[in-house]
């Protein structure tokens, strides 16, 4: 919900000298990234003088000639973007730490992207959902001032800070309760982005039924709350065809007739994770100015039980005009995507597609949470998506897809079923979505289901939802090689 710490590059050096201390980092080996050279001096001193090993996660506070010192264990010193990012968290938890409302950080002695990138990993730490909260103790802003002589550090870290908008948009929706966060508050959220520059379309129901989205209605149609499609164009790249995103969008997930037991049902207000991340990754895409054309399109419905509720065994029509037998409503996400798929495909003719969505639990039987299922008819594509997820430290693992699974979507009275066995589900779903994509349309899946929320805090992400997704698709975006 918020950043619970703000960083600035004051021009008026004086003011950031009176913060009530001053960042010294320091690594493992007691070298000194922060800081003038009397500082340096006198903080390796005190660590000396008092054992102190500056490892990761540690922290000291000293008396100094300038004013109190702050010194931040950051272990060894980061080579890559990720390591600082992590150095970035200890950075944050030790302010927290520490009681000190202020600091200022200068000298950074490190190249101009890694000092970035702990400063990003510190507010990136920073972030708190803590709306409904009315009796917890108030989390108090911090402030951090950075003095460096190298401008580039302050332009890497407004790239940074505009990515994590989009991070934090993503964590917020992902977060929020589904009788808050229904289709239609959805919507809302996506059309507050317009004055980032992002073209906002939203289809009703209405819209849907004309066009034939008898898929995606069909999930919709037990709930009181009506389904949208809501579609965001960033206009970069001049003429080129863009790169097209794709969410799921289930508000709540109740699995419909085909109800899902009570125990962990809460988590299903998550189960729009996929839409979070392509809403979030279209806002850091327009904030950050990208010189490309990207497509956004999200699916949002609730899947709900009533007498209106679609049926297990009712047929229904997808707007690409295959039909579909639902025998499990409680795979209503692939569904919804059909049709996100065919009218991305007919109204864009995009350079590629990657859909994004907590799809299946099948895929955390196969993977856990270390990694997100990729599924892709194109073996280019996917190695884009493998080598942008380990940049950016949101990693994807190639799945196999293949006859032998799709033909156990056969239905005996539609053109395929929703479901297939009981064996390889994270398999079988990705081949229902192929069946909607259009020969010679490259085009990934991404199940998600195990990485958009997490249980316990990371490095740089709290517990509840992680905004992932958002960086990863940033990333294809940066790399793209068609």
């Amino acid at each position: 919900m918020s950043a619970y710490l703000t960083i600035d590059f004051p021009a008026d050096q004086s003011s950031a000298q009176k913060a009530d201390c001053r960042i010294i980092l320091m690594t493992d080996s007691h070298d000194v990234l922060s800081g003038d050279e009397a500082q340096q001096s006198e903080a390796k001193q005190e660590a000396a003088a008092i054992g102190f090993k500056a490892s990761a996660g540690s922290s000291h506070i000293m008396s100094s000639v300038s004013g109190l010192l702050l010194i931040v264990g950051i272990g060894e010193a980061p080579t890559t973007k990720l390591a600082a990012e992590k150095a970035g968290a200890h950075l944050y938890n030790a302010m927290r730490k520490s009681s000190k409302m202020s600091a200022v950080m200068a000298s950074l002695s490190l190249d101009a992207s890694l000092a970035a990138s702990i400063l990003s990993g510190a507010m990136s730490q920073s972030y708190e959902f803590n709306r409904y909260f009315t009796k917890k103790e108030e989390t108090k802003q911090l402030q951090l001032s950075v003095i460096a002589s190298d401008s580039a550090i302050q332009t890497h870290f407004v790239d940074a800070e505009a990515m994590l908008k989009g991070v934090f948009l993503a964590r917020d929706l992902v977060t929020e309760p589904a009788n808050s966060l229904y289709p239609g508050e959805f919507v809302r959220h996506i059309e507050g982005l317009k004055h980032l520059g992002l073209e906002i379309e939203v289809l009703g129901e209405t819209e849907m039924e004309a066009l034939g989205m008898g898929a995606l209605l069909g999930v919709g149609q037990g709930s009181s709350r009506d389904s949208y499609m809501a579609i965001m164009k960033w206009n970069g790249g001049g003429d080129e065809q863009p790169l097209a995103f794709v969410g799921k969008g289930v508000c709540f997930d109740t699995g419909g007739i085909s109800l899902k037991p009570a125990k962990g049902m809460e988590d299903m207000k998550w189960d729009m994770g996929g839409a979070a991340a392509v809403t979030g990754a279209m806002c850091a895409i327009a904030a950050r100015g990208l010189k490309r054309n990207v497509i956004g399109i999200v699916g949002l419905v609730e899947n709900m039980p009533d007498g209106m509720a679609q049926r297990p065994g009712d047929v229904v029509t997808s707007m690409s005009g295959q039909t579909i037998e639902v025998i499990n409503t409680d795979a209503e996400g692939r569904l919804v995507l059909a049709d996100c798929l065919t009218y991305c495909q007919q109204e864009f003719k995009p350079q590629m597609i990657i859909d994004l969505a907590t799809l299946t639990g099948a895929i955390i039987v196969a993977l856990g949470k270390e990694y997100a299922g990729l599924f892709a008819n194109d073996d280019g594509l996917s190695a884009q998506i493998v080598e942008a997820g380990q940049q950016v430290e949101e990693k994807c693992w190639p799945m196999p897809m293949g006859e032998a699974y799709d033909k156990m979507l056969k239905s005996h009275i539609a053109d395929m079923k929703n479901i297939g066995g009981p064996w390889g589900g994270s398999i079988t779903a990705a081949c229902f979505l192929e069946r909607f994509i259009d020969d010679g349309m490259k085009w990934a899946h991404i199940d998600i289901a195990g990485k958009a929320w997490a249980d316990s805090a990371g490095h740089a992400h709290p517990s509840g939802g992680t905004g992932f997704g958002v960086r990863l698709l940033n990333q294809i975006v940066d790399n793209w090689q068609q």
